[in-house]
């Protein structure tokens, strides 16, 4: 899919999925064009309309709460990941930052946004599913990005706010009274869709059309896979705590190394690269990624439109000669202090439109699966395996092997080890961190010590691991309840 194929279906599809989708809860119902059955008649428009979800994600700022791409910056600021340059006037990410959400000044947050694109999502699967129009072939792919980007949505909202509506429809009748589901049925939904996408889904990596794949070797790694698919199924059983079917779906990818291996830290975020195993193909001429536009910061220090840099607890949690310090992390001298930065996207915004697109955002890539069966195996007891897996990334990043530092490891201690490994090698994409900080039970302990240093003495308490809802969503849906605590 090229820069200019991906920019002109933007172009068709902007009016009808971004400007003219309501709200969830709104009594009236959505009247944008997406859910006409006209859409999923013809390929080029079909895929188009799933195109756009990949459109929205990549266009995310990610210190914005909208779009899930912000969790980047969101998810470090809420957690220990970020420091953030209050001078920079925006009361938006600093809430985030000192932990002091609440249902009057989260505004809307990720709930809306993200339930506009369920519905987008919903609308493709009915669609679709009653389509005469589309090539086979491009109707059961399309299919199968459409459950695959309905799990990755719920993932994500299940675990920023605990029990969510559980909306599977475009029925606003229903939608605009539906209640929160449990988070086990949430789960068990996005397991159901995941297995329904894997079935669907092509092995390899199609082009924009739908229809042809890449030859081996030069895929754009933009369109959601058979092997997406089955990571996120790797990790949605990790945070199950079904070990067995996280280590086997992992393994399922981590066997496919034909298509993916682990690259050099200087490739990772390269577009392309054998490592991804999904990515954001930027749309704007003139740019690589929101990342770097964000993240990498000028000689000048931090300011409002690079108001993050990386905090002293991640720094200190990297070890003596770790490469990825020195391949993942930029610094500046600026105002009598050093900042250092996130430099895993290299390359800023260009002035020529013409300029070479040379990174990717990455949603996802190999060396989470190794940490995921690593986590598995240990969990299971099979430490030799884990230990194996986890000495991959660690041998990438210069590191002793366990047994050099530890050759009596046990369990726990093997636990914690991957776990920091995991801090260490995501940090700063996609959420990783707060995400598995309240998976493990460790969000109270590692907050009630971060918290007062971020927000001047404040406090932390349990539920704010948990984001809530805007006051606007409750007084629209009288059957919504507000996150516990809130």
């Amino acid at each position: 899919m090229t820069c200019k194929r991906l920019y002109i279906l933007t172009l068709m599809l902007t009016s009808f999925v971004l400007s003219s989708c309501k709200k969830l809860v709104e009594i009236d119902g959505p009247t944008t064009s997406v859910s006409s059955k006209n859409v999923y008649n013809n390929d080029a428009t079909a895929v188009g309309a799933i195109t756009s979800l990949y459109v929205n994600l990549s266009n995310g700022n990610p210190i914005d709460p909208q779009e899930l791409s912000g969790l980047s910056g969101i998810g470090g600021l809420s957690a220990d990941e970020f420091d953030y340059y209050l001078g920079a006037g925006n009361a938006g990410p600093a809430l985030y930052y000192q932990n002091a959400l609440n249902s009057v000044n989260i505004y809307n947050g990720f709930w809306g946004n993200t339930y506009q694109r369920l519905y987008v999502v919903n609308a493709a699967l009915e669609g679709l599913g009653s389509s005469t129009g589309l090539t086979p072939a491009v109707k059961q792919h399309l299919l199968g990005e459409a459950y695959f980007m309905r799990a990755f949505y719920y993932f994500y909202l299940v675990n920023l706010y605990g029990d969510v509506p559980l909306v599977l429809s475009t029925d606003y009748t229903v939608n605009a009274m539906i209640k929160r589901s449990a988070k086990t049925s949430v789960y068990n939904q996005i397991v159901a869709d995941l297995k329904a996408a894997q079935s669907l889904l092509s092995d390899g990596y199609l082009s924009g059309d739908g229809k042809m794949p890449y030859p081996l070797g030069s895929e754009e790694r933009v369109r959601p896979n058979k092997w997406a698919a089955t990571t996120l199924l790797a990790r949605t059983y990790l945070f199950m705590e079904q070990w067995a079917n996280a280590e086997m779906q992992a393994s399922m990818v981590l066997a496919n190394t034909s298509l993916f291996q682990l690259e050099s830290l200087d490739k990772v975020f390269l577009k392309n690269n054998h490592e991804a195993i999904w990515q954001l193909q930027p749309t704007q001429l003139g740019f690589n990624t929101q990342e770097a536009s964000i993240f990498a910061m000028p000689p000048e220090g931090p300011s409002g439109f690079n108001p993050v840099y990386l905090s002293n607890e991640l720094l200190k949690d990297f070890g003596t000669g770790d490469r990825r310090k020195d391949n993942w992390i930029g610094s500046v001298n600026a105002n009598g202090a050093t900042y250092y930065y996130p430099y895993k996207y290299k390359v800023k915004r260009s002035s020529l439109t013409d300029a070479p697109v040379t990174e990717y955002s990455t949603v996802m890539r190999l060396a989470e699966l190794y940490l995921i069966r690593a986590e598995s195996r240990a969990r299971l007891g099979n430490l030799n395996d884990a230990i194996s897996d986890v000495d991959q990334i660690r041998n990438r990043a210069g590191l002793h092997l366990v047994k050099a530092i530890n050759p009596n490891i046990n369990q726990d201690d093997l636990i914690n080890l991957i776990l920091k490994e995991k801090r260490i090698e995501l940090f700063t994409e996609w959420g990783h961190r707060w995400l598995d900080l309240k998976r493990t039970n460790k969000i109270d302990e590692v907050m009630s010590k971060v918290t007062p240093k971020k927000s001047n003495g404040g406090v932390w308490n349990s539920y704010q691991q948990y984001y809530p809802i805007s006051t606007y969503e409750l007084q629209s849906n009288p059957n919504l309840t507000q996150t516990p605590g809130f």
